[in-house]
């Protein structure tokens, strides 16, 4: 990837340049930092590892089953345990006044011209003409000047209904479309990191095509950087849904995201771990940006990645509370494949990092780097593992068999217990703090049949495993204009 030095190609590139930028986009990070692209999914030590490990279990299970299962069932318990204690220090943490950058209004709107930086918003869309006439009227609404502000909609050179859509509901008047060539990998990063090569802006943002961010969002984010600390390059603002009310699925969501973006991102910003960068509304210096090697393509959660590398490399993210209202997934098989993605991204960025522990531990501490594999490995694996600890308490409580009860001796048995009891009730209380918070009194009803919302991680959580191992930088699609 290009540094910021470089210069920035005109809109009106020729065929070479474009050909050098999409060449760039694709291949900028696994050129210039193989160790960080997620190009491979596994390199040969951990396909070594892994297999190793299975041969040992099963071995372990066939020669020593008793030993075995106590061994298995202790070290989830463990996982667990940790797991549950960092998210409710994260919680904790988050609750500060302080956790969460604020720039109000007035502070906003007082920001002499002089102090603003220009400004690039990347807006990458695929196969959405219903959401395109919504996507540039918020653009509209931004409070920004216009001589400083660029809008570039990255639209797939064969998305002939989007660019019709875009056309159609005045585009030239916002925005400026780029055709991004066909290739693969067709991911959302992929088009980010093309579109960064025409973007003049000193600050660079991404919104999705839902989004309706906060019109004062950009001016806030100024504010915030000039009092953040030294060495911040990223402002994440907050994420929520504005259909929280549609469905159960849509509450559930709701209730989730205002929890993390409230509380618990605000909480990893706190405590100086990496912080995983929501998919939109994240403000980034440019010239950082490039010298970091921007997005990798063939991330599927490239945003988490990013966050993960800029604090590895010594930069910094700060949270800010403004908000980008966007539209939660009102659809079950369509949520599967949006969640089953960000778990197997999750995935897929712990494995890039762990491919140089020592390196991780040397530049972000011990602390962080243990914090960070508890949060993006931890997440996915526990939520594989609920389904193993359901189906050993159903089979527990129909017959207790003795397998079972010789799986949890005293000492993993009690812990298991204080996962289930204290870590559902602290995960509860976290969920309506969150509805507290967010004023809407109906959602208490959702908090209550959360369970169900676990579940339904579970089997996301399993789908993205799986196609970690088979489609590893395969990008599902996400319909969205699903609102009632």
């Amino acid at each position: 990837m290009h540094t910021g030095s470089h210069p920035v190609l005109p809109l009106e590139a020729d065929a070479q340049q474009k050909k050098a930028a999409l060449i760039d986009a694709i291949d900028g990070l696994r050129v210039r930092d193989p160790l960080l692209s997620a190009a491979v999914a596994f390199t040969r030590n951990q396909q070594v590892l892994f297999l190793s490990l299975v041969v040992i279990l099963v071995a372990a299970i066939v020669f020593r089953p008793y030993w075995a299962l106590i061994g298995v069932a202790g070290v989830c318990t463990f996982i667990y345990l940790v797991t549950l204690l960092d998210r409710f220090i994260m919680f904790s943490r988050g609750l500060r006044a302080d956790a969460i950058l604020r720039v109000s209004d007035e502070e906003a709107l007082a920001i002499a011209e002089e102090r603003l930086k220009s400004y690039t918003v990347l807006v990458p869309a695929y196969g959405e003409p219903e959401v395109i006439a919504q996507l540039l009227d918020a653009m509209r609404q931004f409070d920004y000047p216009r001589h400083l502000l660029q809008v570039l909609l990255m639209l797939e050179e064969d998305d002939l209904p989007t660019i019709a859509a875009a056309e159609a509901a005045g585009v030239d008047q916002v925005a400026t479309i780029i055709k991004v060539p066909p290739a693969q990998p067709r991911t959302k990063p992929k088009a980010c990191n093309y579109g960064l090569h025409f973007a003049t802006g000193e600050i660079v943002t991404i919104f999705d095509a839902e989004d309706m961010p906060d019109p004062l969002q950009l001016r806030r984010v100024v504010a915030a950087f000039e009092r953040s600390a030294p060495g911040t390059v990223c402002i994440q603002s907050r994420l929520s849904y504005r259909n929280a009310r549609q469905n159960l699925l849509t509450a559930w969501f709701t209730i989730e995201y205002d929890v993390w973006f409230n509380f618990l991102l605000p909480g990893v910003m706190r405590m100086n771990a990496p912080v995983p960068l929501g998919g939109t509304s994240n403000h980034l210096l440019t010239s950082v940006l490039r010298d970091l090697g921007a997005w990798d393509p063939f991330n599927v959660t490239e945003d988490a990645d990013l966050g993960v590398r800029i604090a590895a490399k010594g930069y910094s993210t700060a949270v800010l509370d403004s908000v980008t209202w966007e539209e939660a997934n009102s659809d079950t098989i369509n949520w599967l494949r949006q969640r089953s993605r960000w778990y197997k991204g999750y995935l897929q960025t712990w494995l890039v990092y762990m491919r140089r522990p020592g390196w991780l531990v040397s530049e972000l501490g011990l602390i962080p780097a243990v914090r960070f594999t508890f949060l993006m490995a931890g997440t996915p694996v526990i939520a594989v593992l609920n389904l193993l600890f359901w189906y050993l308490s159903l089979t527990w409580v129909l017959g207790q068999p003795d397998t079972i009860a010789a799986m949890f001796p005293p000492a993993v048995y009690y812990p298991a217990l204080v996962c289930l009891v204290i870590g559902n009730a602290a995960t509860m209380y976290m969920n309506l703090i969150g509805c507290r918070e967010g004023r809407d009194p109906l959602l208490v009803i959702a908090v209550l049949t959360f369970p169900l919302y676990w579940l339904l991680m579970s089997i996301a959580a399993l789908k993205g495993t799986w196609q970690l191992i088979t489609r590893p930088s395969y990008w599902e699609k996400t319909a969205h204009g699903l609102e009632a």
